[in-house]
C-alpha cells in the first residue's frame, strides 16, 4: 500500500521551521512527508505564526484556503498547530469547523501521537525531515523566553526559557552533519540565555565549541542575542574560529532611552552604543543585524530623529524596521497607542530608506574583494548564492552568472564585481 502524502506548511519564524522537521521525523514512518508543497497532498498540517498582526492574517488566510479544500473533500485530514493556535485556539474552534484539530505549541511528540492515535515518544526528538536546502539547517537551543519586553508576546505563547540538554544538541547536530549540512545556524528567543535555567550560568560559548568541533561544519551562524549580558568571550570565539560566521542577528529595538525604558529593554542608550562599539571592536569585519520598531506609544518625531541619526552614525550592515502593533496581553497593549498607522508607515518607509543608501555604499566597497561564497540555488540566469555575512531568506545574496555549472551546496571563490543595494553580482575564480 502507498504511504498517504503529508503536506506541512509552515508559517513563520525559523523555529517554526524546526519543530515542523521535527513532527515531521515522527511521522515520516506512515506518511510520504513534503514540506509547503502545492502539490495533491492527504493530510495537511499548518504551523501556524502568531507574533504580530500581519503574521496573524498570513495564518488564518492559510487556515481558511486549507479549510476550505477540507470541505470540498481535496483533503482528508486538517491539522493546525502552532503560535496561532496556541493563543487563539478556542476562537479558531468555534469559527473553523473543517479543521480536525487544533494544537498549540506542545511537544511535537504528542502531536504526532494524537495524529497517529499512539503512545507518545519519548520528549525530544533528535531527527528531522529537513524543509531547507540539505546544505543548512537551524539548530533550536531553547524554547520561550525570560525576557519580558513590553511589545513582545513570545513569553504568553512559547512560556518561559527552557534550555535543550547539550548532549541532546549535540546529538542532533551530529545527524544534521551525517546528512550533509555544511551551514549549522543556532536559533534561540535569546543564544546567550542558555543553560542558565539549567545551573544559574550561560553555557552558550561551552556549546559552540562543541558545535566547532563536529565534522562536516564550515560555517556556525549565531542568530538573536539581547545586549545585555553578551559575553566577551563569544565574540572572541567568533573572531578566533574560521568556522563561526562573523555575522549576529541582535535586535536592538529603539535607542531612545525612554521608549527602551518604556519597552522594558532593560538597557538605555549609552549602554546600547557601548554595546554596538563592543562588538565591533571583538570582531572588526563582522556583519550586524538588527531590527528596529518605530510608532511604539510615546515615540515622539524627536526620538525618532534620534533613532535615524543613529542608524546613520552606526552603519548596520543589515536592519529591519516594524510598525509597532498592539498584541493583546502584553504591556504595551495597555498602553494609549497615540502614533497613527500613516506615521508609522512614514516612519518605516524613512528608516528603510536610510539603511538602502548605507547597504548601497557597504556593498560598493566589496567591489573587487574575494569572498567565500555557499551556492543556495540555480534561479533563472543565475546561481544565488551567500557569504558568511548572509543569512538565508532575510539578508543579501550573491549572483554569479550561470555560464559555468555550479554545484548547488558547494562552496567557491568569488570575485565581487558589482554592487547593488542589496545584492551583489561577482564572478567564480575557478570551478
Amino acid at each position: 500500500m502507498r504511504k498517504p502524502n503529508l503536506n506541512i506548511v509552515t508559517l513563520g519564524c525559523s523555529k517554526n521551521k524546526v519543530d515542523s522537521e521535527h513532527l515531521a521525523a515522527l511521522l515520516q514512518h506512515r506518511y510520504l512527508i513534503r514540506h509547503d508543497s502545492d502539490r495533491k497532498s492527504d493530510v495537511v498540517i499548518i504551523n501556524t505564526c502568531g507574533f504580530i498582526g500581519d503574521a496573524q492574517e498570513e495564518s488564518v488566510d492559510t487556515i481558511l484556503e486549507y479549510a476550505e479544500l477540507r470541505k470540498q473533500g481535496k483533503i482528508s485530514k486538517l491539522y493546525v498547530t502552532g503560535c496561532l493556535s496556541q493563543r487563539f485556539r478556542k476562537d479558531l474552534q468555534k469559527e473553523i469547523h473543517e479543521v480536525d484539530g487544533f494544537y498549540g505549541v506542545e511537544s511535537v511528540n504528542l502531536i504526532a501521537a494524537d495524529i497517529l492515535k499512539e503512545e507518545a515518544q519519548p520528549d525530544y526528538c533528535s531527527q528531522r525531515v529537513l524543509s531547507t536546502p540539505k546544505h543548512y539547517a537551524y539548530l533550536k537551543i531553547s524554547e520561550g523566553c525570560n525576557r519580558r519586553c513590553a511589545f513582545c508576546a513570545i513569553p504568553l505563547i512559547r512560556g518561559r526559557h527552557v534550555s535543550v540538554p547539550m548532549p541532546v544538541l549535540l546529538e542532533e547536530a551530529k545527524n544534521l552533519a551525517k546528512q550533509g549540512v555544511k551551514e549549522l545556524i543556532l536559533i534561540a528567543q535569546d543564544l546567550t540565555y542558555y543553560g542558565i535555567d539549567l545551573d544559574g550560568q550561560s553555557h552558550i560559548v561551552e556549546l559552540v565549541k562543541a558545535l566547532v568541533d563536529i565534522d562536516g561544519f564550515e560555517w556556525i551562524r549565531l542568530h538573536y542575542g539581547y545586549p545585555l549580558g553578551f559575553p566577551d568571550e563569544l565574540l572572541d570565539l567568533m573572531r578566533e574560529n574560521s568556522k563561526i560566521c562573523h555575522y549576529i542577528d541582535l535586535p536592538l529595538q529603539h535607542i531612545s532611552t525612554h521608549l527602551l525604558k518604556a519597552m522594558r529593554r532593560g538597557v538605555d542608550k549609552e549602554q546600547t552604543i557601548g554595546f554596538v562599539e563592543n562588538v565591533r571592536k571583538h570582531v572588526p569585519d563582522i556583519a550586524f543585524r538588527t531590527t528596529f520598531i518605530v510608532g511604539f506609544p510615546g515615540e515622539t518625531e524627536a526620538d525618532f530623529e534620534e533613532l535615524c541619526q543613529f542608524i546613520k552614525d552606526m552603519r548596520f550592515e543589515r536592519a529591519g524596521v516594524f510598525a509597532f502593533s498592539p498584541e493583546e496581553g502584553t504591556p504595551a497593549y495597555e498602553m494609549f497607542d497615540d502614533v497613527p498607522v500613516e506615521v508609522k508607515q512614514e516612519r518605516v518607509e524613512k528608516l528603510m530608506a536610510i539603511q538602502q543608501d548605507i547597504s548601497l555604499e557597504i556593498n560598493g566597497q566589496r567591489v573587487g574583494r574575494t569572498e567565500k561564497v555557499l551556492i543556495d540555488r540555480l534561479e533563472g540566469d543565475y546561481y544565488i548564492g551567500r557569504t558568511q555575512y548572509d543569512s538565508p531568506e532575510v539578508d543579501d545574496e550573491i549572483l554569479v552568472s550561470a555560464e559555468n555549472e555550479l554545484e548547488v551546496g558547494r562552496f567557491y571563490q568569488v570575485r565581487i564585481t558589482q554592487a547593488d543595494y542589496f545584492d551583489c553580482y561577482g564572478e567564480v575564480l575557478s570551478v
